[in-house]
């Protein structure tokens, strides 16, 4: 196992924290079947340590920018779990007294878009966004190249924060869940704001530097300058299952709280049933920006805490077994985002754990 990739994680045997290695084995037969399966990692990590590390080579695409030819020492797109990185940074900042409280009014946070308040946006609060509960009229399940498709006007638009800001209201806000990259691009404009720097450098010393993720990127939107909290963020496989190792362990890393002790609980409590206005993402509810579902490895009803992007990029953590999966694909735009990442979890990893 190459020295680079030996930061900070402990390694094992699977037997040594209860899991068969024989039943992992057949993950191994699953993806040599079928050799345009895409995935590009499964790292696999229990009780604190790293169980199985699979890498394959392919082309990745460097969010909306140009391929990369992915290597385990490179770092890959996680895409939308930016979204769930981003509520991990303002539990940081909660917990230092600086984010604005959940209950507050989002727009009377940013004086300077005062012009777009109006009775009904004045009652969007950060815990509406954090839930995808705004009340936004927002639709990015459009194809790319429609002009319409809303993710892709916050990409170009010279000032997203405006551009969310300023669209108008389908519903009162806590209705509804509606997937919103621009609920996101807010939140990160906030958390921003509430403590006086950029968010990339926020995150490289408050929760980076804490798991010694030292290689990470954070890309800007195509029409500014400003980071896209929702979907640019870069991380090398194995760092991306530290932050579910830190979510299996109430916001630990070797034994240091790097969030607020008590954070991971009131984020991953579900808010809003997602199956409504939902297409296809493969779990029931949503907290703050996490995925919550659950799983059924032997007849026991386990929860599900996961984090999704496109492409197939999956963080899955289940707490109960101090379990966390990671994985990284090229499915990009392809309905095997989800089918795999959740055949992977449920046909091989789930049925290998052994108490």
């Amino acid at each position: 196992m190459s020295a680079t990739l030996n930061n900070e994680w402990a390694v094992t045997t699977p037997e040594e924290v209860g899991m068969d290695a024989a039943q992992l084995s057949e993950l191994d037969k699953f993806l040599e079947q079928w050799p345009k399966h895409k995935i590009h990692a499964v790292i696999i990590a229990r009780r604190g340590k790293l169980v199985l590390e699979r890498y394959f080579s392919g082309e990745d695409v460097r969010w909306v920018q140009s391929p990369v030819y992915f290597s385990p020492s490179e770092l890959h797109d996680i895409r939308s779990i930016s979204k769930s990185v981003t509520s991990l940074l303002i539990g940081i900042a909660r917990g230092e007294g600086m984010f604005p409280p959940l209950e507050s009014s989002v727009i009377d946070f940013f004086p300077e878009y005062a012009d777009l308040r109006t009775t009904e946006n004045v009652c969007i609060t950060f815990q509406h966004l954090l839930t995808m509960t705004h009340g936004l009229l927002w639709n990015e399940n459009k194809p790319w190249e429609d002009p319409a498709n809303n993710e892709r006007r916050i990409l170009e638009a010279k000032d997203p924060y405006r551009y969310v800001m300023e669209q108008p209201m389908a519903l009162p806000p806590g209705k509804l869940f509606n997937y919103c990259g621009g609920a996101t691009s807010v939140l990160g404009a906030a958390l921003a704001k509430a403590v006086d720097r950029k968010i990339d450098d926020y995150a490289g010393e408050k929760l980076f530097g804490p798991l010694a993720i030292k290689d990470f990127e954070w890309l800007s939107c195509t029409g500014n300058a400003e980071v896209a909290a929702f979907g640019g963020l870069r991380l090398r496989p194995r760092d991306l299952a530290k932050l579910g190792q830190l979510m299996a362990d109430d916001g630990r890393w070797n034994g240091k709280q790097v969030l607020p002790a008590g954070w991971v609980a009131e984020s991953t409590r579900p808010r809003i049933d997602t199956r409504i206005n939902t297409e296809g993402y493969g779990a029931l509810y949503y907290g703050y920006h996490w995925w919550l579902g659950r799983t059924l490895p032997s007849g026991h009803d386990l929860r599900l805490i996961a984090g999704f992007g496109n492409g197939g990029q999956r963080l899955f953590v289940v707490s109960k077994l101090d379990l966390v999966v990671g994985i990284n694909a090229a499915h990009y735009a392809s309905p095997l985002m989800a089918v795999i990442p959740a055949a992977i979890l449920n046909r091989f990893v789930m049925p290998a754990v052994n108490d």
